[in-house]
């Protein structure tokens, strides 16, 4: 029996770091999936006008406008927990995607109640396969080119620079995010609000940079809030030093 009071302190220490560590992995995964499934279902459901520069109008679909957490979390697990965990939870995130069109494949294969209004549910169902067609074939390029560009902007800069990596791996994905959304939308799925009798082109451009430039300015907004939020994670969670992550109880134990 070991009744060193210095030992045993230092493993209830140890057990209440690992249990900061596991909560705060799952309230951040919890976001993401959350935040992912709610917006495959909200999706094109609705388009917002946000205002105008000039004639240009900022027109932005609601699934949007909760996408740039996806990123937040992402990047603050890449940076704690490191490459593997993020693209882990990008894996789930699909898959996440899968169960939601099953279900509303289901929904609507199965019979439903004689008299009960059925119109609101197929037509979010419509809306939803158009969307959820879209975003995963953009969900997966664009987290998985968040993921690598920000291990690539860690790596090149020793740790530093925690804004460089957080901006400049996401304005590059939500770019490819944005574009990829917008055209399969349009060509594959058909949803797009789009006006009949004038060009398609010029009103795809201005739904891509209507929704990047929201994005990009989310992404822009976050920096600050995730800088403090890094900062105040490494402490708490005692992960010292510029670019360093947590080592998995599993993996330290082996060294």
């Amino acid at each position: 029996m070991n009744d060193d009071p210095m030992s045993t302190s230092a493993t209830t220490t140890t057990r209440q770091i690992q249990a900061r560590r596991d909560m705060v992995f799952l309230v951040l995964a919890g976001l993401f999936l959350g935040t992912l499934g709610m917006l495959n279902i909200l999706g094109l459901t609705r388009f917002l006008a946000l205002g105008k520069i000039g004639s240009w109008p900022i027109v932005v679909a609601i699934g949007a406008l909760p996408y740039p957490v996806t990123f937040l979390c992402t990047d603050l697990i890449s940076e704690l927990w490191g490459e593997e965990r993020a693209t882990q939870l990008v894996w789930v995130g699909l898959l996440l995607n899968g169960w939601v069109v099953l279900i509303l494949w289901l929904g609507g294969l199965l019979p439903g109640l004689n008299g009960a209004p059925e119109s609101t549910f197929f037509e979010i169902q419509r809306l939803a396969f158009g969307s959820i067609g879209a975003s995963m074939a953009a969900y997966l390029t664009a987290q998985f080119v968040d993921v690598r560009l920000f291990h690539f902007w860690k790596q090149r800069t020793n740790g530093k620079a925690l804004w460089l990596r957080n901006n400049g791996s996401t304005l590059v994905s939500q770019l490819v995010d944005t574009s990829a959304v917008v055209l399969i939308s349009h060509y594959a799925a058909h949803v797009l609000p789009i006006r009949a009798g004038e060009a398609v082109l010029p009103q795809l451009g201005a739904f891509i940079a209507s929704g990047y430039l929201f994005k990009a300015l989310a992404a822009f907004a976050d920096t600050l809030p995730f800088i403090w939020l890094t900062a105040w994670l490494r402490d708490w969670l005692d992960v010292p030093g510029d670019g360093k992550e947590i080592i998995p109880m599993r993996s330290a134990r082996l060294r």
